[in-house]
């Protein structure tokens, strides 16, 4: 048997169906983004400075920058490594992912329809309840309230402040 030598150039990317091109668009996936924003959140929440968390995992403040920013994609163990540094589970940087791209195969599917954007509704719009620093101080003095049945009456205090329709039954 005689094997046929391939025309293609093997430095060259094939850009063939499926097969990836070696180039990286280099704008942040939104998924990156949203799991390195929910990293910032748990940080912050903690009062964890980004060198702290850099130390506590073996990375420099700028590494933890860039995986917050979502420039830099956080990897599987990676993942681990922070959900048991930060005390939460690994479906925490995952939670509020909004539902187009927590569907399987949305990836592909929003590619073909034009690509990610980063202005598009729950990924660091100017909006995001998360990302403001009230959120933030309100959730910190919440959980400095450490008498359990204080908490859930400030919790519902809060609460009924707000519209009635809003209100959960």
């Amino acid at each position: 048997m005689s094997r046929v030598a391939s025309s293609r150039d093997p430095s060259q990317p094939s850009g063939g169906p499926g097969e990836p091109t070696g180039e990286r668009d280099s704008r942040p996936s939104p998924i990156d983004v949203h799991v390195g924003s929910r990293i910032r959140l748990r940080r912050t929440l903690l009062g964890m400075s980004q060198e702290r968390l850099g130390d506590s995992l073996g990375l420099t403040f700028q590494q933890v920058q860039k995986y917050e920013r979502g420039a830099n994609r956080v990897g599987a163990s990676r993942l681990f490594d922070l959900s048991r540094v930060l005390d939460v589970p690994v479906s925490f940087f995952f939670d509020d992912l909004p539902a187009p791209y927590a569907a399987s195969g949305a990836r592909s599917s929003l590619q073909q329809a034009g690509g990610f954007a980063e202005g598009q509704e729950g990924f660091g719009g100017g909006d995001d309840l998360f990302t403001r620093k009230e959120t933030v101080d309100l959730v910190r003095a919440y959980y400095r309230i450490s008498e359990l049945p204080v908490r859930k009456r400030v919790l519902e205090l809060i609460k009924s402040m707000g519209p009635v329709a809003e209100r959960p039954e």
